[in-house]
């Protein structure tokens, strides 16, 4: 019988385990604390993806809803409404949901597993974080201004970075600062300041650049979720990616147990993560080239130009996809 050991405790670690328990395979969960974020905004796109896997199309229905975004993006640039719909919940609550529907069962069957599912560290000797940037990022918790609208979240450029004001209730919120500290973006700020009343502390700083091991996986063994890769947090994208590496990772573990040629699902895995995570860095691109302008965003962008000419050159060496995915399984291409 084919086992997995997955080592993690965020989405992509619960997905991978559910998906592999649901496909016969034995799978033991090495839990794996962290700091946890404060906030996420899911897009309707990334729920469903979730309920969808969880088999829960009831998950987060009644969380705060998100449904408009206001955008200043350009120096002096007018804010601009636009339609959005998201929903918002913490990370300690997204993985408390996810965490129910996991029989944990964290007994050491190391010895007796095929596989390994790392999504959190240590990393596998050999390896290398490739990293695209030095912006970091800080999360305060804050008041909003009586008639601040509470269904909207608000985005705003500046000269050394760029702020994202995401309400979770009707009077209050989480203020994501990258590039700086909130009160030295806050002080610059047109469009965020004018919504905030009262300021708590920063709960701490976390990277917000763009990273990916290299390579992505191995022999008896796959990164997934944060420690294959992260993002940056400009495209919002970072939980559902999780979830499609868990979809692919158990996808692979599974062929793999029918029969299936090894190496060339490894293959396939580090080819379909990488192609995702360069469609990463174009679109952060576009937000960087088109942000503020001057020497912080040029800085910034330049980074991500080379980590699409790393993913580039990453490319040459995979074969063509000899698989897609039909539904949560791997059928072969053609």
């Amino acid at each position: 019988m084919t086992g997995a050991v997955i080592r993690g405790g965020g989405a992509a670690a619960y997905g991978s385990a559910y998906l592999l328990r649901k496909g016969g395979v034995k799978v033991t969960v090495q839990r794996s604390g962290r700091a946890r974020l404060p906030v996420l905004m899911l897009s309707d796109a990334a729920r469903s993806l979730i309920q969808d896997v969880f088999e829960e199309p009831e998950l987060f229905c009644g969380s705060h809803r998100i449904r408009k975004r206001i955008v200043a993006w350009g120096k002096d640039a007018e804010p601009r409404v636009l339609e959005h719909s998201a929903t918002v919940v913490s990370e300690e609550e997204l993985l408390q949901s996810l965490g129910s529907h996991i029989d944990f069962d964290d007994d050491d069957d190391g010895a007796r597993s095929n596989w390994s599912i790392l999504s959190s560290p240590p990393i596998p000797v050999a390896t290398i974080e490739q990293r695209f940037g030095s912006r970091t990022a800080a999360a305060m918790k804050v008041t909003l201004r009586p008639g601040a609208d509470s269904s909207a979240c608000w985005i705003e450029a500046l000269e050394q970075g760029w702020l994202f004001l995401i309400p979770n209730t009707a009077g209050a919120g989480w203020l994501l600062s990258v590039g700086q500290p909130p009160g030295v973006l806050l002080a610059e700020s047109r469009l965020v300041r004018m919504q905030i009343l009262g300021r708590g502390s920063c709960c701490g700083e976390f990277p917000a650049y763009p990273r990916i091991l290299s390579p992505l996986c191995g022999a008896g063994w796959l990164a997934c979720g944060t420690t294959a890769m992260a993002f940056d947090p400009i495209c919002g994208d970072g939980t559902a990616h999780a979830i499609r590496e868990a979809i692919l990772a158990a996808a692979v573990i599974r062929s793999a147990s029918e029969g299936e040629d090894v190496p060339s699902l490894l293959n396939h895995y580090e080819a379909r993560l990488t192609a995702g995570f360069a469609r990463h860095l174009e679109l952060c691109l576009n937000f960087y080239r088109s942000g503020f302008g001057g020497p912080w965003w040029e800085k910034e962008a330049e980074s991500l130009e080379q980590g699409i000419r790393w993913c580039a050159r990453q490319s040459v060496s995979f074969s063509e996809y000899r698989y897609r995915l039909s539904g949560f399984e791997l059928r072969a291409a053609g």
